[in-house]
């Protein structure tokens, strides 16, 4: 049949409120006539359209008179808005906003379906739904109920407010009931932050019980929201709470809990953790972190944090492309056994400047550097309670020379001057001072190779003669205990992480690095170094690697391949070829599977404050069972002492409309503030409302 293209322009006089109504109707079918009674007959493949609203039917007939239009079915109704009306007949105004369709569905944000024998449409905005049954599970015409579903005399879609409201809900699994609610309020898939409860989780450990935890979301406008969460169980009453809101320039966030509970029956404990950013003008950035915790046992008995050491913090810092500036105030807090915050430096005021210029009459670079640090101890007792301030700088001179052959030489001079003022501690003297000129000269010669598959390789051997003057100065080790020697520094002149403590004499320092890259198969990376010096120098600790006139050789590897294995490794190797360190990560995809894992040997070192050798594996892991279930695993054990410390599993199922998680979790330490315990967690969630939706779709078709 000869399909028509018809446009049909109509005054209809709706209320002001409808917008999208005040716009004329376009008709599109494939007939068009008018009858005796002055009705206008659309048939076959018939697609109305007003404003953003689009419907779809075999026939619709118009009346002139009433403006009503009766539409038989099927019918398919778009609101333009993510809201889809399924129907086998219907009667609505001129347009399309109110009135009334039979046999309908609705489907909102192709998330959630609301099934009703009938559905009354009021003005454009609620959509009246009775005897309905509501659920965001793939529905197909096999008989088979959905896996859940709420059945309500009544629902009423708010299309404005984004809210759903049931009258007499039923929740029922599968064909079971469950629970009865005379009134529930949900919000519609749409509404991205509303007021409501989010979903509930269990939480069973051995220490506190079986509680429950019942997440409540509070909007504080558009842009503050909090969050809270009583915890209750058998041991505690406990109310978590999460704060944010979000400025033109910035945000913040707050998280923390209050709890009274029989571990410490008479004591209030708790947690507080919050941050904080924000651009400030000309470039500056404003940053804060709170860190603060009741009692030392509190985080392991409850499961929010794994930190042993707490950092609160306050920088203001800007970076541009030729300098750096910032300035930080931290207050730290120990969590360990044995630690007293009273001996330890709580109080720590940081501060440092770099500039770089690049004189054209010389070339290269003038690189200039400030660094400001105070430490502070509460103790007033003689030493145990040193404080320390310090003020370093540096002025040095950078420049590279590539020559024709491929050789390439850096080089840089300059001299560092050091301030420190030592209160509390009668064995050293309270000031001192030093000037402390340096100079440098290193050679490297990349060589690279292309093989015939495409793959190439490149040998870089350096060398790197260093020299700094005079001695150091009489002061306590208060930020050098721990030093890393790893590829990072190998061509440093003084590998301490931090200014107090700088390596003197002349220094010399041979590294080799190759790397295969192969863009079909294995890439490669391996680096050998070592370092020599004139004079020994005794705060380098026996396990550094660095003690002594001659260091240990370093080893780096790191290979990988395109199938999913990653594996990274380093190591200090003595001339009896004993091992003080080594770190060995490392991960594997294939399939489904996924793991990963990480073993480190640190050798027994008193001067590092370890009496004895640790040799620790962790292993994690995870298994998609199918497209909806997954499976998980991990395990921290103790090679030295053959003992775990902590394992885990974990299971998920996700589809459509539910998700499900239940985890277990052992911890075997214990200290004398800390038991060993249990932690079982399950947690299920309905999806498709926008207060439990994630990130994640699932889509699933019938007969899968």
């Amino acid at each position: 049949m000869r399909r028509l293209l018809l446009t049909l322009l109509v005054a209809l006089g709706l209320p002001a409120a409808a917008q999208d109504s005040e716009r004329p109707a376009v008709l599109v079918a494939d007939d068009l006539f008018i009858t005796r009674d002055r009705e206008l007959v659309a048939q076959g493949n018939v697609e109305a359209f007003q404003g953003t609203t689009r419907i779809r039917a075999s026939a619709i007939r118009y009346n002139d008179e009433t403006g009503a239009l009766v539409i038989e079915g099927p019918i398919v109704l778009n609101d333009g808005d993510g809201t889809v009306i399924l129907a086998d007949a219907a009667e609505l105004d001129q347009g399309l906003q109110n009135g009334l369709l039979r046999g309908a569905r609705m489907v909102l944000n192709q998330q959630v379906q609301m099934a009703a024998v009938q559905i009354d449409r009021v003005e454009g905005r609620y959509s009246q739904l009775y005897k309905t049954a509501v659920t965001s599970c793939k529905t197909c015409n096999d008989g088979e109920l959905p896996l859940w579903q709420i059945r309500a005399r009544r629902v009423v879609h708010d299309t404005v407010a984004q809210q759903l409201y049931f009258d007499d809900a039923t929740f029922h699994i599968r064909s079971v009931p469950v629970f009865y609610l005379p009134r529930l309020r949900l919000p519609d898939p749409t509404l991205d932050r509303a007021d409501g409860f989010l979903a509930p989780s269990i939480r069973t450990t051995s220490l506190l019980g079986t509680g429950l935890k019942l997440p409540y979301f509070i909007t504080l406008g558009e842009s503050r929201d909090l969050t809270l969460t009583p915890y209750l169980s058998s041991s505690t009453r406990t109310l978590e709470f999460r704060y944010r809101q979000a400025f033109t320039n910035g945000d913040i966030e707050f998280d923390g809990a209050y709890t009274r509970d029989d571990q410490l029956p008479d004591e209030t404990r708790g947690y507080l953790f919050g941050e904080g950013s924000f651009e400030l003008e000309r470039g500056y950035k404003l940053s804060f972190t709170i860190e603060a915790v009741s009692d030392s046992s509190y985080f392991t008995e409850y499961g929010y944090s794994d930190e042993d050491r707490l950092r609160s913090d306050l920088t203001l810092s800007r970076a541009r492309r030729d300098s750096f500036v910032r300035t930080s105030l931290y207050n730290f807090e120990t969590l360990r056994p044995g630690e007293l915050n009273s001996t330890l430096p709580t109080v720590v005021i940081d501060g440092e400047f770099e500039r770089r210029f690049f004189p054209k009459a010389w070339g290269g670079e003038l690189r200039f550097g400030l660094e400001a640090h105070s430490h502070w101890r509460s103790s007033d007792v003689d030493v145990i309670g040193r404080d320390v301030s310090r003020i370093n700088g540096s002025l040095k001179y950078l420049r590279r020379f590539t020559h024709r052959s491929g050789l390439v030489t850096d080089a840089q001079v300059g001299t560092t001057f050091n301030f420190f003022d030592i209160t509390q501690d009668d064995t050293f003297a309270q000031n001192h001072s030093d000037i402390a000129p340096f100079a440098a000269v290193g050679l490297s010669y990349p060589m690279a190779r292309r093989e015939a598959g495409g793959a190439s390789q490149v040998l870089t051997p350096v060398v790197q003669l260093g020299w700094t003057d005079g001695s150091r100065l009489d002061i306590p080790n208060e930020e050098s205990t721990r030093v890393e020697f790893d590829q990072g520094n190998i061509l440093s002149l003084s590998r301490f992480p931090r200014p107090d403590r700088r390596e003197r004499g002349t220094t010399a320092a041979v590294a080799v690095n190759w790397s295969r890259f192969d863009p079909n198969g294995w890439d490669t990376y391996v680096a050998v170094g070592q370092v020599f010096r004139s004079i020994s120098d005794p705060a380098f600790t026996d396990t550094s690697g660095l003690s002594g006139v001659r260091s240990d050789v370093l080893l780096a590897g790191q290979i990988k391949n395109n199938a999913g294995l990653s594996l990274t490794a380093r190591t200090l190797v003595d001339s009896d070829f004993d091992i003080s360190k080594a770190e060995l990560r490392g991960g594997w995809s294939f399939g489904k599977t996924t793991v990963e894992g990480t073993y480190v040997w640190l050798e027994a070192d008193t001067a590092e404050d370890r009496t004895e050798a640790i040799s620790e594996v962790s292993l994690d892991g995870s298994y998609d069972i199918n497209k909806q279930w997954s499976a998980s695993a991990d395990v921290r054990y103790d090679v030295q002492n053959s003992t775990a410390a902590t394992a885990g599993l974990g299971l998920t199922y996700n589809n459509e409309c539910v998700s499900v998680d239940l985890s277990v979790r052992r911890r075997y330490t214990s200290s004398t503030s800390v038991e060993p315990s249990t932690d079982i967690g399950f947690n299920i969630g309905l999806r498709g409302f926008s207060a439990s939706n994630g990130t994640e779709r699932y889509e699933r078709s019938c007969g899968k």
